[in-house]
């Protein structure tokens, strides 16, 4: 049994990002194909951040008729990447919410305490009033995405989603009992963190692989 609130907690486990998802991991993997992967696994995840999302009617003139059909009622969105990483999944949300606003949160690990220190925070100016999509491909030791929650509580965000692809139990506890509302979606609940606090099996240095760096 989970030592967390599972009701929070989706994992996103479509066939196709499986299969996605195991390409990702490989680490023969090229960046051009890896970056390409994390932007389509990020459409994956957006299709069921915004499910719940409320619709309204609305009338339609088509080529034949006037039919009722539904739209999105009044939600606004914003895509807050935890830089570096997490800019990889910001295209694939803005494909299926190009009016969103994004805002950026800029952190760094360090290397002895696994500790995240902010060295920059930027968000549109009516955050309050939009559901936020936190983005970033992993949840290790969950202090980034925890550190973010906090930024976003802070400027009267009600409404957080995180969005992650590969996860570990500890970062997933560490989140969602940091935050008694949060949502967390991921494409993989892995097995643990090794003692340099990265994931097991895991996919390695998601930004590294994005940005061809090392």
């Amino acid at each position: 049994m989970a030592d967390y609130d599972e009701s929070r907690l989706t994992v996103v486990d479509h066939p196709l990002v499986q299969h996605k998802l195991s390409i990702l991991r490989d680490k023969n993997t090229g960046t051009k194909q890896f970056r390409e992967l994390v932007t389509e696994l990020a459409i994956f995840e957006g299709y069921e951040a915004m499910r719940d999302f409320p619709l309204e009617d609305v009338r339609v003139e088509t080529p034949l008729e006037v039919t009722t059909c539904k739209r999105i009622a009044g939600k606004k969105v914003a895509i807050i990447p935890i830089l570096r990483a997490g800019l990889g999944m910001v295209d694939g949300i803005l494909t299926l919410v190009p009016s969103a606003r994004v805002g950026h949160v800029g952190m760094y690990r360090d290397p002895e305490t696994h500790v995240p220190h902010q060295y920059y925070c930027k968000f549109p100016p009516d955050i309050e009033n939009r559901t936020c999509l936190v983005v970033d491909p992993m949840l290790a030791t969950g202090g980034s995405l925890t550190a973010a929650i906090q930024f976003l509580r802070e400027a009267g965000v009600k409404d957080i989603r995180c969005l992650t692809i590969v996860s570990c139990p500890e970062g997933v506890k560490a989140v969602l009992d940091y935050d008694k509302d949060v949502r967390l979606y991921t494409c993989s609940v892995d097995r643990c963190l090794n003692e340099d606090a990265y994931i097991l099996p895991g996919l390695g240095d998601a930004g590294d692989r994005i940005y061809g760096t090392k």
